[in-house]
């Protein structure tokens, strides 16, 4: 029996090629999209959960109320990881965490690296297999240090390295290292990236902060004993803070702050290794979000939805074709079930095929998926045991209701209205009228997104930042030689160049770089009787020109000495609270003060997402500057590019040259919007095609379904225009309340999304009518040459009987 409703199904799927070709195609595509787009999110969801000890390791958070609200940070002072161990019942390994770039030197050989600083118990806390050396303890003193498999292979050639030595650049200093252990490369999915690791205490800044409980400068992990949960922690961890942050929390309370809801006014919160990576500080609340990948999932769905509902409306229109053949197999005998069985295994059939090209489909585009949309999915993810699951439960599920209910519909019909040939219109099939509203209402949800997250993006590419990001290049000074050094080589080697405007450098870059690095410097002080906070960068004394910051009071530095001084932004002044600013003396280093020697506009400096903060500019030699700065002539941009490059191959030939634009740098930080501004409008576009495929074959059913009604209306004089208005209406009703439906909630959830961001465009209600007239004109687009050419064709062909 199974034998034979295979081959009537395939008979049938043979003769009704565009149908069945039309379905395949969409099923297929929405298949790959759907497999792709969950790889992206199953990736994204599995950061760090392949550690062993996963689920009993936090990341340390320190949340304090301040006067203007509850303020949040991940980074620690150096006692607080050894003290909190000792002091606080619960703790099984702890580890500091301090991420840095530094210069590998082996002979004539310089190279960058991505070292960290950790504890002893970081390699037994995580699951990072050491594959060479010492696996029990691979960082045995402050001279051991620890590889990767890529790092090592760079560096020397080869993984057998245990045992060797190289030098690292520290303070301007080579300082020897021996290697101990290798360990395998990072996977992908992990927030704790190194190509070295080595012990926290040989960190240049440990020795001077090892008992400072006033510098905060890396974070804390740490993994609880079994059976302590994190809010039991949370909780023992209480008197602890009150012990050491004594005199921090009187002056929270002098200054004004209010003490939270448990009556506190600094506590430790515990983050789950796994919502590490989702991790966000924004506006002084710890929040874990996971809305990018959800996102991502919603996407898929709504794209197997569309398709799925694609062929039900496909399949009732298909079921018009075959009455007749229903009415006599009735006649014959033919029971409902086994009508519902051979309808359904057709369906069987084109789901089984166009799983099976979907599966192709995805892996074969599968790297320019990852090009697109900037992930590191790979074809490995769809054999995992848990991806596997979900997409068989999708496959059997659409099987059973997408295939079923065309199949329980036709297998229902009633002999006498299958031999007649009746089929129930467009106008009566509330089903199929809703499924309809539903396609294209996510249609217009999709372009709305599409439209508003593009419209944000470029909005924020040309917002003024308050300094120049077209003419100013920026690259790390990541030689040997003394960075405060470095930049006035340049300055000198570039001095009679007209292109090279002026050179300048800072302890910071502006935006995101091509070498990653991303860091912001604090300080705090006590000004007039209050606690200060502000964000600190030394720079040099041509670093306000270089950017182009504009200086509204005061004067900038003059000179390379003028280094007693400091000068403020706009917001800091606002902070100081007092009528002259640059009357105002800021002690930043105990019982020494620093005039404000000038105020200069704000300017973006962080993020779009977040508010203008306080800055100070200070300018010293004992500290280094990371970054140089070069001001180039609107002119011969490229070429002068090349003589930076150049110049700097000249003075640091053994050093990478990893400059870019400052614009580049901008966009790069909104590298996540641009991917989902991507991901939403792939799947805009692959919805209105899927749509308009299902729209098509719904077009198909009414114009058969009024065949002589069209030829009667043409005998009494209608015309082409009415009588295509007439087949073409209920469409568009259709897609007219989708737009109703689908513009509010799109509204609603665009107005969220763009709350995240301090800057931001107005939600006008342009970028509704567009995605509403967008979807009105394919459409009308998709459905009027079939109805016009009904519309015109010879009224004798219509109203002849068989």
């Amino acid at each position: 029996m199974f034998k034979n409703y295979i081959k009537i199904a395939w008979r049938n799927l043979i003769k009704d090629k565009l149908n069945t070709g039309l379905n395949v195609i969409g099923l297929s595509v929405a298949f790959a999209v759907a497999i792709l787009l969950g790889m992206a999110a199953m990736y994204q969801l599995s950061y760090d959960g392949f550690h062993e000890n996963g689920d009993s390791i936090y990341k340390i958070v320190k949340t304090q109320q301040t006067p203007k609200g509850p303020q949040a940070g991940t980074v620690h002072p150096a006692p607080f990881a050894t003290k909190l161990k000792t002091e606080v019942p619960g703790v099984k390994r702890i580890t500091r965490y301090l991420q840095d770039g530094t210069l590998a030197i082996l002979g004539d050989k310089e190279m960058d690296m991505n070292i960290i600083w950790v504890d002893k118990d970081f390699f037994s806390m995580f699951s990072l297999p050491i594959i060479n050396g010492d696996q029990n303890e691979p960082l045995g003193d402050v001279s051991s240090i620890v590889l990767t498999e890529k790092a090592a292979v760079s560096l020397f050639g080869t993984t057998a390295i245990v045992g060797e030595s190289f030098n690292l650049l520290v303070e301007g200093k080579e300082k020897p290292f021996t290697v101990s252990a290798v360990a395998k490369d990072n996977v992908p999915e992990s927030n704790l990236e190194f190509q070295m690791a080595a012990q926290f205490e040989g960190h240049h800044e440990y020795l001077n902060n090892k008992d400072n409980w006033d510098a905060n400068y890396h974070d804390v992990y740490i993994e609880l004993e079994d059976g302590v949960t994190a809010s039991s922690f949370k909780k023992s961890s209480q008197s602890y803070i009150d012990s050491h942050y004594e005199k921090a929390i009187s002056e929270l309370k002098r200054d004004g702050a209010s003490a939270d809801v448990n009556g506190r006014y600094m506590n430790l919160d515990m983050i789950p290794l796994t919502d590490v990576h989702f991790l966000s500080l924004k506006n002084g609340f710890v929040e874990v979000s996971r809305s990018l990948p959800y996102l991502i999932l919603g996407v898929a769905f709504l794209i197997l939805f569309i398709a799925c509902v694609n062929y039900v409306n496909m399949s009732i229109a298909k079921s018009a074709k075959r009455l007749k053949e229903i009415g006599m197999r009735k006649t014959l005998g033919a029971q409902k079930k086994q009508l519902f069985f051979q309808f359904w295994s057709e369906s069987l059939f084109v789901f089984l095929v166009s799983i099976c090209i979907g599966v192709v489909l995805s892996f074969a585009f599968v790297n320019e998926f990852k090009t697109t949309f900037n992930t590191n999915v790979n074809v490995d993810m769809l054999l995992k045991p848990t991806f596997l699951l979900v997409l068989l439960g999708v496959v059997i599920l659409i099987t059973i209701f997408v295939g079923g209910y065309p199949a329980l519909l036709m297998s229902r019909l009633g002999t006498i209205q299958s031999l007649k040939g009746i089929l129930e219109s467009t106008g009566s099939n509330r089903v199929r009228d809703i499924l309809m509203v539903f396609q294209f209402g996510i249609a217009i949800l999709l372009i709305t997104g599409t439209l508003v997250l593009w419209g944000q993006i470029d909005y924020m590419r040309n917002i003024d930042l308050g300094y120049d990001k077209e003419q100013v290049i920026s690259f790390p000074l990541n030689g040997k030689r003394n960075s405060n050094d470095v930049v006035d080589l340049l300055r000198d080697e570039l001095k009679g160049n007209p292109n090279i405007i002026s050179i300048s450098g800072a302890d910071n870059n502006l935006g995101l770089g091509r070498d990653g690095s991303r860091s912001t410097s604090k300080i705090g002080f006590e000004f007039e009787g209050r606690a200060v906070i502000t964000n600190f960068l030394v720079v040099d004394h041509e670093f306000v020109q270089t950017l182009g910051i504009d200086l509204v009071r005061g004067r900038n530095f003059e000179s390379a000495s003028d280094s007693l001084g400091v000068i403020i932004n706009e917001a800091m002044a606002k902070e100081l609270g007092v009528e002259d600013p640059l009357l105002a003396q800021l002690e930043l280093d105990d019982g020494k003060y620093y005039p404000v020697l000038g105020v200069v506009k704000d300017y973006n400096f962080n993020d779009l997402d977040r508010a203008i903060e306080p800055i100070t500019f200070y300018m010293t030699r004992d500290w280094g500057v990371t970054y140089a700065y070069a001001k180039v002539g609107p002119n011969h941009m490229a070429a002068s590019f090349d003589i930076l490059e150049s110049t700097w191959k000249k003075l640091e030939p053994n050093a990478e040259f990893l400059g870019s634009f400052l614009d580049e740098n901008v966009d790069r930080t909104f590298n996540r919007e641009k991917t989902t501004a991507k991901m939403i409008s792939s799947g805009s576009i692959l919805a209105i095609i899927l749509s308009c495929m299902g729209l098509f074959a719904m077009s198909l059913l009414i114009v058969s379904q009024r065949t002589k009604e069209i030829g009667i209306r043409k005998v009494v004089g209608a015309s082409v225009g009415s009588i295509t208005y007439i087949l073409t209406k209920d469409f568009l009703k259709l897609v007219f309340v989708a737009f109703i439906i689908a513009s509010p909630i799109s509204w609603w959830v665009m107005q969220e999304w763009l709350q995240n961001y301090t800057y931001r465009i107005d939600l006008s209600i342009w970028f509704f009518i567009g995605a509403g007239a967008i979807a009105v004109i394919i459409a009308m687009l998709t459905i009027g040459s079939r109805t016009i050419r009904a519309a015109r064709a010879n009224p004798v062909k219509s109203l002849k009987t068989e």
